[in-house]
């Protein structure tokens, strides 16, 4: 698999997509086999940092102490003091922070209260601070590099179905970004399955007003 032949895959996928007036979001779709989801170890959850936007806007909310909290509110969208956690006691607000938010933040000394305030919305979205993202951080932590390359992230997840699905861009991106985007989503996905490609059942390519395009390699 090379970026031509996604290059070539996403272009057939945006011919074939009805056009409507807003700008369609495109995604890979991997299709897997011979994995047994039943087992963890073969579960996937992956963080792939893009070399290129999506195009799609990613909010980054902080949960921090005194120690990072200047750092956080020149850095990040929305900023939440480990002071102002009890303000958070209504459920309603904390579904609203899970859905404007594409990544969340937390200074790992306060991580204990963060799960207590917030864990029983965020975990079950799949949006608690995650260390194997960098999210979970130091009080000394420098928030800006990692910042900017959460905004570049997707999390790619197989744990009940055999499809990994990450967004890639838009119709309207640049067409050797959204290449190199799809190349680095199949990549880090093939790398992290058991037997590598011989995992893959089939790669497909779709915008939202799209049939799915196939990938030949």
């Amino acid at each position: 698999m090379n970026k031509e032949i996604m290059k070539k895959a996403w272009l057939s996928a945006k011919a074939n997509a009805v056009k409507r007036k807003f700008k369609q979001s495109g995604e890979i779709i991997i299709n897997l086999k011979d994995i047994d989801l039943k087992k963890p170890e073969q579960q996937l959850d992956v963080f792939v940092n893009l070399p290129h936007s999506t195009g799609n806007p990613v909010k980054i909310c902080a949960f921090v102490g005194p120690e990072l909290l200047a750092q956080a509110k020149t850095s990040c969208d929305t900023v939440v003091a480990y002071d102002d956690f009890k303000r958070f006691g209504d459920k309603k607000m904390v579904k609203k922070l899970a859905r404007e938010h594409k990544h969340f933040i937390a200074q790992a000394t306060i991580m204990p209260d963060v799960a207590r305030f917030f864990g029983r919305v965020l975990g079950p979205k799949n949006k608690m601070p995650n260390p194997k993202a960098g999210c979970v951080v130091p009080p000394n932590a420098a928030l800006k590099p990692l910042v900017e390359k959460l905004r570049n992230t997707v999390r790619v997840v197989a744990k009940t179905q055999l499809s990994a699905k990450a967004l890639i861009g838009k119709e309207d991106s640049d067409d050797d970004k959204v290449a190199d985007n799809l190349l680095a989503v199949y990549q880090q996905i093939v790398s992290k399955l058991p037997g590598e490609k011989s995992n893959v059942k089939n790669v497909l390519i779709k915008l939202t007003m799209s049939k799915p395009m196939k990938v030949q390699e």
